[in-house]
């Protein structure tokens, strides 16, 4: 145990209007991922009133995303959470992708596109999708992540930005693959489009995951650079892979079949986006 969590599974949790557990979903996101404003959240000491997949919405792109570490009263970052947050940048500015993130630190985050500060919790983070062609602004950061070490850290916030600039949790179809518990997210009216080229089952080393461990190391995997290189291809970022046909759903409504990397729940509401023939199966 370490603070309180099995050192096996910390989960990123928070207690807002969220999907999968630590993304908000403002109502014009919504609107925006249905094809149809929260009040941004006041800085206080304590809580606030997504395989690769990506929501509908995602950040237009080029463009220069501004990040700063905000350091004022009791949400100031610590110097654990500022460090790992120069790393979490870094993971991303290396991709060379078309998003270019700048990173400053202090209290004037009224300009800036996306604002990571500190909330009380033992650990986790929080963060929603994107809206307007922008990144999400607020990126809150646990108060206990700190005591899990820089890497740990680090893996929170790459996550949440990821969560910020259009990503899905990678097992949502089966939260219990990273998890050990849980069921299926769903399209939680926002979308889940698997993205070509990665996997349709579950890449255990994506930063995506739901949940995560101790002893994870805060980097990309290959399939979420693979991903990232997709969605907001840079100069410098290979043609995208098209990746293989999507297998089908034939069987397995009701059900998750990790060799045919398929899911579809008992009524048939929801399903995986590997499943194209759904209509056939599922309606």
């Amino acid at each position: 145990m370490v603070a309180g969590f099995p050192a096996e599974e910390i989960e990123v949790r928070e207690d807002e209007v969220i999907v999968g557990g630590d993304a908000v979903v403002t109502l014009q996101a919504s609107r925006e991922m249905a094809g149809a404003r929260q009040v941004a959240p006041l800085f206080e000491d304590e809580e606030e009133a997504f395989r690769q997949y990506r929501t509908n919405n995602l950040v237009n792109s080029p463009k220069t995303i501004s990040v700063i570490g905000y350091t004022g009263g009791g949400n100031a970052l610590d110097s654990t959470m500022q460090t790992a947050l120069q790393m979490a940048v870094q993971n991303y500015n290396e991709m060379n992708l078309g998003l270019t993130f700048t990173l400053t630190t202090g209290t004037n985050y009224q300009d800036k596109d996306i604002v990571v500060y500190k909330v009380s919790g033992n650990g986790g983070g929080q963060a929603g999708f994107p809206e307007n062609g922008n990144p999400y602004k607020f990126v809150q950061i646990q108060s206990g992540t700190s005591n899990f070490g820089t890497d740990v850290v680090e893996h929170v916030i790459t996550h949440e930005i990821g969560h910020c600039v259009g990503f899905r949790h990678t097992d949502y179809f089966n939260r219990s693959i990273s998890c050990g518990s849980g069921g299926n997210e769903g399209s939680s009216g926002v979308g889940a489009q698997h993205i070509p080229g990665t996997p349709t089952g579950a890449d255990m080393s994506s930063i995506m995951l739901a949940c995560f461990n101790s002893g994870v190391s805060g980097e990309f995997s290959s399939y979420d650079r693979t991903a990232l290189e997709y969605l907001y291809p840079g100069s410098g970022s290979p043609d995208p892979d098209p990746g293989e046909p999507a297998p089908g759903c034939t069987g397995y409504c009701g059900g998750y079949s990790q060799s045919g990397a398929c899911y579809c729940d008992s009524v048939c509401e929801s399903y995986g986006d590997c499943c194209d023939d759904k209509a056939a199966v599922c309606d």
